[in-house]
């Protein structure tokens, strides 16, 4: 399937998905749109997630960083954009204040750009790093940037800060309730990262990413420009992260560093493609719709601190029996037994 195709199906079915959740919104009230954008948000870190640790290797432990810089982001933005007079008045900057307060899609984009470019910054101080000091080095840069939020205080420092989200957004002629309004733009970012992650899989980066993560020494001594490659790879994941973690203010209402930088971020961008699946698009999705579900399902069920267990207990398992995740338990299903070859009497 080309590329173009691909994304017109995916927008298709995301329309088809929305209208759906839309119709059931009368019977269920917003606790599915709640519960189907976090599943959605899960989608997004997991897929951008495995374009640096699924195709190319690099175990990256900062996702959590990722997605809360891309939450401050908005915070930082939301804020200058409610006094626009107080902060750029008499500096050359004060044109800016025209333009504010900035549009959730437009807070996305920026969320996105910031967090590809601290990605990018991580990738040239570490990626000449592998394994596990590759991994230990993100779980570093995590650290040290929470610190620099908790010592912020425009944006909260320790104590948070508090966003007044809308109570509807126009789109257009229609008018949305902000929670369909979050839950459609998750919805369409969800659809962008899986396009992205299944263009580079299919493209000659994505061959490159593959060669890095067999034999990095053999692919580099083979022309393939591993650094350059490692780069571009760790920019867009933490660029797809930054995105996701983005519109995260207007849902909660409340941001402060240990939600943002909370350890469920972290994990279950790891868990995900790990179950799911991590040489393809496909595996993150899967994995994501999978655990995103039992957790939310368990949270209503049980406790909010059952969805750890799940994930812990979920990702020992499939690393045990089925190492290649679901999809390549299907795979594996799919693949036609060869027959064996009766030796002449």
């Amino acid at each position: 399937m080309r590329s173009w195709v691909f994304l017109i199906v995916a927008l298709i079915v995301a329309a088809a998905v929305f209208a759906a959740a839309l119709l059931v919104r009368t019977t269920y009230g917003d606790y599915l749109l709640f519960a189907g954008y976090v599943v959605l948000q899960y989608v997004v870190l997991a897929t951008a997630w495995n374009i640096l640790g699924g195709y190319c290797g690099y175990v990256n432990f900062g996702s959590a960083a990722f997605f809360a810089i891309g939450a401050y982001t908005t915070v930082a933005l939301h804020k200058l954009g409610a006094n626009p007079g107080r902060y750029l008045s008499d500096t050359p900057f004060e044109v800016l204040g025209t333009l504010l307060p900035l549009s959730l899609p437009t807070l996305i984009l920026l969320g996105g750009i910031v967090s590809g470019l601290v990605g990018f910054g991580m990738g040239y101080l570490t990626l000449r790093l592998r394994g596990v000091f590759f991994a230990i080095a993100t779980l570093a840069m995590a650290v040290v940037l929470q610190t620099i939020v908790v010592n912020w205080d425009y944006v909260g420092g320790s104590r948070g800060a508090y966003i007044i989200r809308p109570d509807a957004a126009e789109i257009g002629p229609v008018s949305l309730a902000y929670i369909q309004y979050l839950f459609l733009a998750m919805m369409l970012l969800a659809v962008f990262a899986l396009w992205v992650a299944r263009t580079i899989e299919r493209s000659r980066m994505g061959l490159g990413l593959a060669a890095i993560r067999d034999d990095e020494p053999a692919a580099e001594a083979s022309g393939v420009p591993t650094l350059r490659l490692k780069l571009a790879a760790t920019a867009l994941s933490g660029a797809l992260m930054g995105m996701a973690g983005a519109p995260f203010p207007y849902y909660v209402g409340y941001v402060e560093p240990a939600n943002a930088f909370g350890l469920p971020y972290a994990v279950n961008a790891i868990a995900m493609p790990m179950i799911g699946g991590t040489t393809t698009w496909a595996g993150p999705l899967v994995g994501a719709l999978v655990l995103g579900s039992l957790q939310q399902i368990a949270t209503v069920t049980f406790r909010s601190e059952a969805s750890l267990l799940i994930v812990g207990v979920l990702l020992v398992g499939f690393v045990i029996v089925a190492p290649r995740g679901i999809v390549g338990l299907v795979e594996n299903w799919r693949r036609p037994k060869k027959k064996k070859l009766k030796s002449p009497q």
